[in-house]
């Protein structure tokens, strides 16, 4: 086993482990039994733990793996901030923002997008000599067009949010 396989499955199994934790989370808060609703983030669980972990074991399913696990955690983002911009009180201070909200759990998404996203560049290695970035920050896959992705999925669903009361 090269350096580089033994990367790719301590990543994969670093990814398969946060997104579990994050999934059971989930499973804690919204048990699909109760409500519709809750199937939604049991699907992603599904998909955040088992099916992107088995996408990035193979190099051809890598690039789909690493987009619908960028989508994912856009999605979860939005939908978590939103949620704990709904049930903040108006008068919060810093330490609240961080405590009292879905912010931890963000920041577990985050994990899981840069061990996604490691994984990638790991793919896109070619050699193992130091490769010159190019200036192509709002291209696939830079971090730009993720940040893109994140605003305009925001703006969407804000709009949709306002529009559709």
């Amino acid at each position: 086993m090269t350096q580089r396989q033994y990367l790719k499955i301590i990543l994969i199994l670093g990814l398969f482990f946060v997104s579990s934790g994050g999934w059971l989370l989930h499973l804690r808060l919204h048990p699909p039994a109760v409500a519709v609703r809750n199937f939604v983030p049991f699907g992603a669980g599904i998909l955040s733990s088992i099916v992107i972990p088995i996408l990035f074991l193979f190099e051809v399913t890598t690039p789909y793996a690493y987009i619908i696990n960028g989508m994912v955690v856009i999605v979860g983002t939005v939908t978590m901030s939103h949620f704990s911009m709904a049930i903040m009180r108006s008068r919060m201070g810093f330490p609240d923002i961080l405590m009292n909200t879905l912010f931890p759990d963000v920041l577990i998404l985050w994990a899981a997008f840069a061990m996604g996203k490691a994984l990638f560049e790991l793919h896109l290695m070619k050699r193992t000599e130091e490769r010159v970035r190019q200036a192509r920050f709002l291209r696939y896959p830079s971090m730009g067009w993720w940040w893109v992705h994140l605003a305009l999925a925001s703006i969407v669903y804000y709009l949709g949010h306002v529009l559709w009361k």
